[in-house]
């Protein structure tokens, strides 16, 4: 989702994390203290979700049941993912991430099907509820699972970000206006709201509409940009194991990164109206869905423009 360059940030900080390319623009270079707090905040929370690595804390929920104390992110993640897994069936769930590595999205990137494994074949996922309990802090399972945190955890992870910037302007810091930029996970602070393109999921090059970002988060999600094989991404149906097919993309603007990520996710399998309505006593959602016949539907409050 390109974000047309606002000159009152001209200060533009690149750098990848999480598996992405990141940015974060402000009206001047972030304090060297402020920026530290940044890196440090989002490489512990690389150590504990990340599935890629041996040293994770999800990697160790991964090797043995038990029970294990969470980080504070935790609860606003795990709370969310149940309302999404009860709004969508069960569709979305923490623990696709070992149908992901049987489907070959793997720790060695290898995009190759596990021996005995079929990318037609459904392999349903266990309901969280099945082999876990969330009490809060602390997560107990009685089976190994690998997490995955791949429908909300970048949001989350913008969220957790925009709360060091706000702390810095509350310092003094220097940082009021920004915006946080995270490969399509986008977070907006400021006065002037930031004008962003909304990408056609079939040509890169093109939009297919523009949204105007004031205060609040926009969160895109498509097949497109993490496909392997034949048919197989990373946007999996939790109810039968196997990529989605008649959604191409979809773009969620709430309050936080937080719910404008899983919200995103959660519109491959729900209508944008269905998703409104089941969180309408929280916020009031902004969405935008585009199925593979390229039609493309929207909550009645999206504020944005289309293009025909």
């Amino acid at each position: 989702m390109p974000v047309v360059a606002d000159p009152r940030l001209p200060a533009v900080w690149h750098f990848d994390a999480i598996g992405a390319p990141w940015a974060i623009s402000t009206a001047s270079p972030l304090p060297a203290p402020v920026a530290q707090r940044v890196s440090d905040c989002i490489a512990a929370f690389d150590r504990t979700w990340s599935r890629f690595r041996d040293d994770s804390l999800v990697a160790r929920i991964a090797r043995e049941p038990g029970r294990y104390e969470m980080p504070q992110d935790a609860t606003p993640l795990f709370d969310l993912y149940r309302r999404l897994d009860e709004v969508t069936g069960g569709a979305v769930s923490p623990l696709v991430g070992r149908r992901l590595e049987h489907l070959g999205y793997d720790r060695d990137y290898s995009f190759r099907l596990a021996p005995g494994v079929s990318a037609s074949d459904p392999a349903a996922v266990p309901r969280f509820a099945e082999v876990a309990h969330w009490d809060g802090r602390v997560l107990t399972t009685t089976a190994p699972v690998l997490i995955d945190i791949g429908a909300a955890g970048k949001g989350c992870l913008v969220d957790l970000v925009c709360a060091i910037l706000d702390e810095a302007s509350l310092d003094a810091a220097g940082v009021t206006d920004y915006v946080v930029d995270a490969s399509g996970d986008l977070r907006h602070h400021g006065t002037v709201p930031a004008r962003v393109a909304l990408e056609h999921p079939f040509d890169p090059t093109l939009a297919i509409g523009v949204i105007e970002l004031s205060n609040a988060a926009l969160c895109a999600s498509a097949p497109n940009r993490r496909t392997w094989g034949e048919g197989l991404h990373h946007i999996i149906d939790a109810t039968t194991g196997l990529p989605t097919s008649s959604v191409v993309a979809s773009w969620a603007l709430a309050p936080t990164g937080l719910a404008a990520d899983g919200l995103a996710t959660a519109l491959f399998f729900r209508s944008p109206d269905a998703l409104a309505e089941a969180f309408a006593d929280d916020f009031t959602l902004e969405a935008v869905r585009v199925t593979a016949d390229g039609i493309a539907s929207t909550t009645p409050t999206f504020s944005g423009d289309l293009f025909s």
